[in-house]
This record gives C-alpha cells, structure tokens and sequence, in this order.
C-alpha cells in the first residue's frame, strides 16, 4: 500500500464489492465505501443479498477505480467480511455517509432517518490480498508521460 493508493481510497469514489452467492457464482454490488487503518467499511441493509451471501460465506473482494482517461488506476483487495451490528453499525454507516452525502441532506429530516434506517449493518472486510495498477506507470515506462499529460489527444471521454 503506497501513498497513490491511499490518496485514491481517500477519494469519494463507489467501490464494487463481490460476494458469492449460493450457487458460489459472483454477486457484485456497488457500494459507498469507509476505508481506515487497513480496513474497508461498507454500510449494507441486514436482509440484502450481499449479507446473506458473506452469512454463508464470509470471503470477499473490493475494487475502487479512478476513471480518467489516460490517468486511470484502480486497487482491489481480498480478505475476510464480518458484518457489525448495533451501535458500532450506526456510528460507521454515519462516517460512511459523511463522505457522499451533504451536510445539508444529513441534517434533512426526509432524508438521514431513511438511509440510517435503510443500512443497519456494517460489513468490514479486513484484506489479506491487494492488487493495483496504474496507467501512470506503462505511460512512464512506454509514452514517456504524454498519454496522462495531454488525454484529450489520445482518448475518448468516458461518462463516469
């Protein structure tokens, strides 16, 4: 774990979580995402498929992605989901909340109370596997840095 990482894993990026369903075909979702101290922290919903599935079969992995063309970069782990319940659930799931939500939408009462109420698990995945890469590094090493320096030349926008 090098600095670019955590500075990407700082980002408010969505991450993509997989668990194995029942048939042990891989079930990925889309998540908000806390990662602190070597920990990823996802807020999650006690009857939704992803906690049935790590019930079952706590093994688990995450990526967090940055799309800019010719800059894009990504790192995935793999490890062990346990999910937390009760107040040490709530107070994570508002820090998650914290990084995507306004302060105004946390201080609405329409909507804080309906995704407090939404996600009354934790699911926190201690990694014991990590993955990376960077374009930074093959445009270094091949294009001498002319792809991230000027992207709009040499690649299509993506939407995000």
């Amino acid at each position: 774990m090098n600095d670019e990482l955590r500075a990407l894993l700082a980002q408010t990026r969505y991450a993509i979580l997989a668990t194995h369903d029942p048939e042990e075909r891989i079930h990925l979702t889309p998540v908000w995402f806390l990662f602190d101290d070597g920990l990823f922290y996802f807020e999650s919903f006690s009857g939704s498929r992803k906690i049935k599935n790590l019930k079952k079969n706590p093994s688990a992995s995450v990526v967090v992605d940055g799309r800019e063309p010719g800059r894009e970069s990504w790192v995935s782990a793999a490890g062990t989901a346990d999910i937390l319940t009760g107040d040490e659930a709530r107070a994570i799931n508002a820090d998650v909340r914290r990084r995507y939500m306004t302060q105004a939408a946390r201080d609405d009462p329409r909507i804080e109370p309906v995704f407090a109420a939404a996600d009354d698990v934790t699911i926190r995945l201690t990694p014991t596997r990590w993955r990376s890469w960077a374009a930074k590094d093959l445009d270094d090493q091949f294009f001498g840095g002319i792809l991230g320096g000027t992207p709009e030349q040499w690649f299509l926008p993506v939407e995000v």
